[in-house]
C-alpha cells in the first residue's frame, strides 16, 4: 500500500466514525481492544503498576469525598502555573517514569498513559493530565465499577495541538492475588498509526 493510499484509506476511515452517531462503536473499537488485550493486559499485571495502586489505596483509605475534591482543585490550580509541586511529584514517581518508558517503547502509537487507583485518583501518568480525579468521568466508571475483565473504549477525537485522531481504551486492573478490582488505566491510542 503506497502512502498516498494509506492516507486516503484512513482519512475514508476516520469520516466514517465521525459519520456514525454511536463513534463509540465505530471501526476502531476491535483494533483498540485487540491492542488493549495485547499489550495493556500485560501491562496491568506489572508488579510496578499493582503495587503502586495498592499503596496508593492504602494511604488514600480515608479520603472523604472533599477530600477528593480538595485534591483534584489543588492539581487543576497548579496545571497552569509556575510552581508544580503536586504535579511535579506524581510525575517523578516510579510509576509515572515506568509509565512514561511504556508510551516510548510504542513509537508514537501511544499518546498518553495514566493510572487510577480505587477512587479514580491519578497514581502515576505518562503525561499531564487536566484533572487528578478521574471517578466522575466514563474511563474510571465502566472499567473499575465494572469488574475485573471491564474494558471500555472511549470514541475517536483530534487532538487540537497533535491534530491526530485519538482513542482512549480504559481496563481494570485487579490485583492478582485476591482478583479484587484496585484500580484502572487508561492509554490513548494513536488511530492514525493503528488503522
Amino acid at each position: 500500500m503506497t502512502n498516498t493510499t494509506r492516507v486516503l484509506t484512513v482519512t475514508a476511515v476516520l469520516a466514517a466514525l465521525f459519520a456514525t452517531p454511536a463513534a463509540a462503536e465505530g471501526p476502531h473499537v476491535a483494533p483498540v481492544k485487540e491492542f488493549a488485550q495485547a499489550q495493556v493486559a500485560k501491562w496491568i499485571r506489572n508488579p510496578s503498576i499493582v503495587d503502586a495502586v495498592k499503596a496508593q489505596n492504602s494511604k488514600h483509605a480515608g479520603l472523604t469525598p472533599a477530600e477528593v475534591e480538595g485534591l483534584d482543585q489543588q492539581w487543576r490550580s497548579q496545571t497552569g502555573a509556575a510552581s508544580q509541586p503536586m504535579i511535579e511529584q506524581v510525575l517523578n514517581s516510579a510509576l509515572s517514569q515506568h509509565l512514561s518508558g511504556l508510551k516510548a517503547d510504542q513509537q508514537g502509537l501511544v499518546t498518553e498513559i495514566f493510572v487510577m487507583d480505587n477512587k479514580g485518583l491519578n497514581v502515576g501518568q505518562s503525561d499531564v493530565t487536566s484533572d487528578y480525579w478521574q471517578g466522575d468521568e466514563a474511563k474510571w466508571q465502566k472499567t473499575y465499577l465494572a469488574g475485573p475483565d471491564a474494558v471500555f473504549v472511549d470514541e475517536v477525537e483530534q487532538d487540537e495541538s497533535t491534530q491526530v485522531f485519538q482513542s482512549q481504551i480504559s481496563m481494570a486492573i485487579t490485583d492478582p492475588t485476591s482478583g479484587e478490582v484496585i484500580g484502572a488505566i487508561t492509554v490513548g491510542v494513536n488511530v492514525d498509526d493503528l488503522l
